[in-house]
């Protein structure tokens, strides 16, 4: 059984670790597999880069989501989440989304602490779409992006654990979601030092993606209608085309 990981960016070294990290979670007999944008950002760090980014989730899952048993989108913010979900006949896992639930089955508020201070805005905006704006007590960036956290992950723990503890004082969260595929394996380290509850948007993702693969498939609830197009990949083109 296959899941595929989709890495909306064009960073296929972040791609790369993300499923050898997945595939190590993973019980016998499942397996990911990594698809990578094939245009856009390195990382995405705006409105326009997450626009284009959701095209290029559409694109991956057109190329690589045949006989998949679910999906994960590796992108902290979702690019496109909703429109993978549409196309997809099986489920469609995101990293904020999961990261969300999974914090309040045990805290009344959570907050999100990540790279890149136009994710403020971005994430706030996300969780209070999903019905989760009142249990966010904030989301706190960090200046380095998920990029240069990536590049230099033992030079932003001590940040990170700053603003981990200032969620949680300042703001009144009771655990933190460390987010973003670039700070994967930081989350334990954060904790330690901040002394307070800490996610992984993406191991708590990767979890609930083999979950979702365990379970029963489901068909799309509301495949789109038929659309003729231009310009496009021809996967892509096949599949808004309804073949």
């Amino acid at each position: 059984m296959r899941i595929l990981l989709i890495n909306a960016n064009t960073t296929a070294a972040i791609t790369d670790r993300l499923v050898a990290h997945a595939n190590a979670m993973a019980p016998a007999g499942l397996g990911f597999e990594g698809a990578t944008g094939r245009f856009g950002a390195r990382y995405i760090a705006s409105r326009a880069a997450s626009a284009i980014a959701a095209h290029a989730a559409l694109d991956a899952y057109a190329g690589h989501g045949a006989g998949a048993a679910a999906v994960l989108l590796a992108c902290f913010g979702e690019p496109g989440l909703d429109a993978l979900r549409e196309v997809a006949p099986v489920p469609v896992i995101g990293l904020a989304e999961a990261s969300g639930q999974a914090a309040i089955r045990t805290a009344r508020r959570f907050g999100v602490v990540t790279g890149g201070a136009a994710w403020q805005p971005m994430l706030e905006e996300f969780y209070a779409a999903r019905g989760l704006g009142a249990r966010l007590a904030g989301v706190r960036t960090v200046a380095p992006t998920g990029a240069e956290i990536a590049a230099d992950p033992d030079g932003a723990v001590a940040t990170l654990a700053a603003a981990c503890r200032a969620s949680i004082e300042e703001d009144g969260a009771e655990t933190v979601v460390l987010g973003g595929a670039g700070l994967l394996g930081l989350a334990a380290r954060v904790a330690d030092r901040a002394g307070v509850p800490v996610l992984c948007s993406v191991e708590v993702g990767i979890r609930a993606a083999i979950e979702a693969a365990s379970a029963t498939r489901h068909a799309a609830p509301h495949p789109p209608a038929a659309v003729e197009t231009t310009g496009l990949s021809a996967g892509l083109a096949r599949l808004l085309a309804g073949g």
